[in-house]
């Protein structure tokens, strides 16, 4: 009868091996579960990363469409710093006209490209005080322009070059006024420098840095809906 009772149960040391197994599996089980979650969260930053990107090549290319040549003022600048484009607001034409404009800039010690966007213009003193805005805010941004900012994606480096006379050019090069009525001092930056005539196209190069989603180099061409219909690609 002795035997019989014993074989009825467990021993303390069964007991033991028995919930050092379940503990062994669990912690298993855990960890599998815990490298599903972080590949599913860095899966999701990467498409979050590559969509913020798209977006802004989409805003890029929207800016670039919606440009305005005014009488006696800058449509389109590019300084080596920041490119600067007079365009009308999202509202409509009838709603005035707003001075976009793109920059590099450095902040927490990482390359970072930025986008700003004046509020809506009326006057051609608004515009003129926005457009020389824009370019201090690539610069050395105060609290206010930093508010009308965002920050795009890391950025290592970046380039832009106009399409005319057939050639991809540096938009900074003495062609770029050939030909282009003077502007007042006010309206060129206290210069009196010509107005830029318009590029058939403009290309942005993008140097991604290793790290986000996409890194390397990236190239979009924008052509001037007018010349042939056609969009950037």
């Amino acid at each position: 009868m002795a035997a019989r009772r014993r074989s009825a149960g467990f021993t303390l040391v069964e007991l033991l091996v028995a919930l050092f197994a379940m503990a062994l599996l669990a912690v298993m089980s855990w960890r599998g579960l815990d490298g599903m979650a972080r590949a599913q969260e860095q899966t999701q930053a990467r498409a979050d990363e590559v969509l913020t990107l798209q977006v802004a090549l989409a805003q890029w290319a929207a800016d670039l469409d919606a440009l305005i040549q005014l009488p006696q003022t800058t449509a389109l600048d590019w300084n080596g710093r920041v490119l600067r484009i007079t365009r009308t607001g999202s509202a409509g034409p009838g709603a005035g006209v707003v001075v976009a404009a793109w920059s590099r800039r450095e902040i927490d010690g990482r390359g970072t490209w930025l986008r700003w966007e004046s509020a809506p213009l009326t006057t051609r003193e608004q515009l003129e005080r926005a457009w020389a805005q824009a370019d201090t805010w690539s610069q050395n941004p105060g609290v206010q322009e930093r508010q009308r900012e965002v920050a795009v994606t890391p950025l290592a480096e970046w380039q832009v070059f106009y399409f005319r006379g057939g050639a991809w050019t540096n938009p900074m090069s003495s062609d770029a006024t050939a030909g282009a009525p003077a502007l007042p001092a006010s309206a060129a930056g206290g210069t009196g420098a010509q107005a830029a005539v318009l590029p058939d196209g403009v290309r942005l190069v993008l140097s991604l840095p290793p790290g986000p989603a996409i890194s390397g180099v990236l190239t979009r061409d924008w052509a001037r809906p007018t010349l042939s219909g056609g969009k950037a690609s």
